[in-house]
């Protein structure tokens, strides 16, 4: 009976003990369930987020790759045009030098007169066709040439007014080279004189007309270029 008792009590002693060690383990892990939960939670939060936030990263990773492309796209441009222009200044050097090695080589290859209308700087048909004959005809076998271009006015109007269009006047000339004839611009020179350097010292209608003029001069280094003179327009 004893033994019995004995039995009993030790069994009701465990039995008390692991409800004990039960409610111990309940109270340590239900909380860490818990944050374990919320960090579940939190993680698909951040999930559908990312999701969310996945177009609008695409839209501004395409548009830094165009920013990027068009970036590159103008920077070759641009080295490009660097290049031409530093064979333009090349080109340019090698001629100056050229001309300053060889100044006593340049002979007069060609000339040609062209008159203007009173106070006008615009090209007539006839100087258009002296201009062609020069281009085609005297320059067009040149290697090593240059042109001077020489722009006058008659006495009438004043000193700053007649500079301003015997500039303009051969700037007229310049452009018709160059446009027409594709002469390179580098090979031009051209001053405007005024009324300064009269071919006529005459105060008559005949001698203005001669004296509104651009002078056209070839200079031309090819040995085998012989010296040709146009006769002036009149």
């Amino acid at each position: 009976m004893k033994r019995q008792i004995e039995v009993s009590i030790i069994a009701s002693v465990l039995l008390l003990s692991g409800c004990a060690t039960k409610k111990y383990v309940a109270q340590q892990v239900d909380p860490a369930n818990a944050k374990i939960g919320e960090v579940d939670k939190n993680q698909k939060n951040t999930q559908r987020q990312l999701e969310a936030d996945e177009p609008k990263i695409s839209a501004a990773d395409e548009k830094a790759s165009s920013a990027d492309t068009r970036a590159t796209d103008a920077i070759s441009r641009a080295d490009a045009a660097s290049k031409k222009s530093d064979q333009v200044r090349a080109d340019l050097h090698n001629e100056l030098n050229d001309r300053i090695a060889n100044i006593d080589d340049y002979k007069t290859a060609g000339n040609v007169t062209v008159l203007f209308k009173f106070d006008s700087a615009k090209l007539t048909d006839d100087a258009k066709q002296q201009l062609d004959q020069l281009a085609s005809g005297q320059v067009g076998s040149l290697k090593r040439y240059f042109v001077a271009i020489q722009g006058f006015t008659d006495s009438t109007g004043t000193a700053e007014h007649n500079l301003d269009l015997s500039r303009r006047r051969a700037e007229a000339v310049q452009t018709y080279l160059v446009s027409q004839h594709n002469m390179p611009v580098y090979r031009i020179q051209i001053v405007g004189l005024g009324k300064d350097k009269p071919v006529d010292e005459g105060k008559n209608r005949a001698a203005r007309e001669k004296n509104r003029r651009v002078e056209v001069t070839v200079f031309s280094a090819d040995g085998a270029q012989s010296a040709q003179t146009a006769t002036p327009a009149q």
